[in-house]
């Protein structure tokens, strides 16, 4: 049989719609690669054999009869796939990595799982995540740590770290993940992975429940772009209950040169790019980050593309980050940490998610006022530098991936972090300006650490920003390369 481990989803796809694989082979071989690596890296957390078992009988069966009928099967027919432990799988235990939901088990899907299973993917478990999905390193009371394929000493980042480290060991091609402040971008840098945060409304937020959210956006990782378009491809598109739904199918996302067998050569001529190692000195970058930015802008110069060193004004972006991410903490989980600070034995909810939450209870309405002012700044400044430029380009994450024992780095380049946050800030001023935003592998560090590269367009330009992605990825080949698990 085919070695499926290292497999793109496109291409495990493909065996199985022309019957060269069934299901249960491909759900065996997945479980198969969860013995082998989970107990180094503890990615997946809970998994369902039987459940999958059953499922993938059941497709093999459905193929059967499609070849019977000429019944056209989902895109995603048979292929296995954990999801990120922050979302809902119907009867299959969902934790957020918190003792306060150690057991908890949905009745239903969330959207983006729901969507994913509608394109044929079979639910085969859940992948590990920060408590609450707060922080950039995966680690909870419940699974403990997570840690990097590349270097089991060093932090996955998070908070999708668990898929990010499951699709570098060859669990899976692609996953599911969500992304406030970087938590798909970080760990594609961490892990020698792509993901992507779309723009908002491409995968919508449903009401009930806080539809008009905007900072965080659910989004994919995988070991290509192009798996990472397959997969916005069948996930994004509009809905009745989402009231900032963009109003095109995801279909849209799918390029035609990203298919099997599409005859490619990367060309970016008159593509404009802006490259800055740092965002001229608003951020503490490493040495060795930097230089990948560097030589990132010159393999983007080499296939054509005008490149500059020019930057957007973010001098707003860490006030309209901090201030709406504090909100959106007391949105979704005020309650729950009012309740926890009156337990006797006082909260199990981690010191980081607790102070942030009262942030967001300290806020005023002057502070809310002010906010909305410096995202109208950030804003404006955002389409101003796109009408000159296509794609900014700037590191992923500042710092290499550190000390697994860590909650956070504590310095880079000597210089002192003041909380889990602030090394972060190459991701979270982009999420502050609403753009869509993809970390494609950038080369390795002289340890061998992986080390990624962010891509950056105007809001609504997914489909642009993929297909410089897409050129990058091809011209450099720094995907190929796997861990020595």
């Amino acid at each position: 049989m085919t070695d499926l481990t290292w497999l793109s989803t496109r291409e495990l796809a493909d065996l199985l719609a022309r019957g060269e694989v069934s299901a249960e082979e491909a759900v065996r071989a997945h479980y198969a690669r969860i013995d082998q690596v989970n107990p180094v890296i503890n990615a997946i957390v809970t998994t369902d054999p039987d459940r999958a078992l059953e499922e993938a009988r059941a497709a093999d069966a459905r193929f059967v009869e499609a070849r019977r009928t000429g019944e056209a099967l989902p895109p995603l027919h048979g292929v296995p796939m954990t999801h990120k432990d922050t979302h809902d799988t119907a009867g299959m235990r969902t934790t957020l990595g918190s003792p306060v939901y150690a057991d908890r088990v949905p009745e239903t899907d969330d959207l983006v799982v729901a969507r994913l299973r509608r394109a044929g993917v079979i639910t085969t478990g859940k992948s590990n995540v920060p408590e609450f999905a707060a922080g950039a390193h995966t680690f909870n009371p419940v699974f403990g740590t997570t840690v990097n394929p590349y270097d089991p000493t060093r932090s996955v980042a998070g908070s999708s770290g668990g898929v990010g480290a499951a699709l570098a060991a060859g669990i899976q091609a692609s996953g599911d993940g969500s992304d406030m402040g970087g938590s798909l971008r970080t760990p594609a840098s961490f892990n020698n992975v792509v993901g992507m945060r779309p723009s908002n409304g491409l995968i919508p937020h449903l009401a009930p429940g806080h539809a008009w959210s905007w900072l965080a956006q659910k989004g994919f990782m995988a070991r290509t772009v192009g798996d990472v378009a397959l997969l916005m491809g069948v996930a994004a598109g509009p809905d009745p209950l989402g009231p900032c739904s963009v109003d095109r199918p995801g279909s849209d996302l799918d390029l035609p040169e990203l298919a099997l067998g599409a005859a490619y050569e990367p060309d970016l001529r008159g593509v404009r790019i802006g490259v800055s190692p740092d965002l001229d000195g608003l951020l503490e970058v490493d040495a060795q980050v930097q230089d990948a930015v560097r030589a990132a802008g010159s393999v983007l110069a080499g296939l054509g593309a005008e490149v500059d060193d020019s930057v957007p004004d973010l001098r707003d972006a860490d006030q309209v980050f901090s201030v709406q991410r504090a909100y959106d903490f007391v949105a979704t989980w005020g309650e729950v940490v009012r309740a926890e600070k009156a337990r006797p034995g006082g909260p199990r909810i981690k010191q980081a998610v607790v102070w942030n939450t009262e942030l967001g209870f300290a806020l005023t309405v002057d502070d809310l006022i002010a906010k909305d002012e410096a995202r109208g700044r950030l804003w404006a400044a955002t389409q101003a530098y796109f009408a000159s430029h296509d794609v900014l380009v700037l590191p992923t994450a500042q710092a290499l991936p550190f000390d697994a024992s860590l909650e956070y780095p504590a310095s880079i380049n000597g210089r002192p972090m003041e909380n889990y946050l602030e090394w972060m800030r190459a991701v979270t001023v982009i999420s502050a300006t609403g753009c869509p935003a993809i970390s494609v592998p950038g080369g390795f560090s002289r340890e061998g650490l992986p080390i990624g590269v962010q891509l950056v367009a105007a809001p609504g330009k997914d489909v642009e920003l993929l297909r410089v992605a897409h050129a990058f990825e091809a011209a450099t080949g720094y995907a190929a390369r796997h861990p020595d698990l």
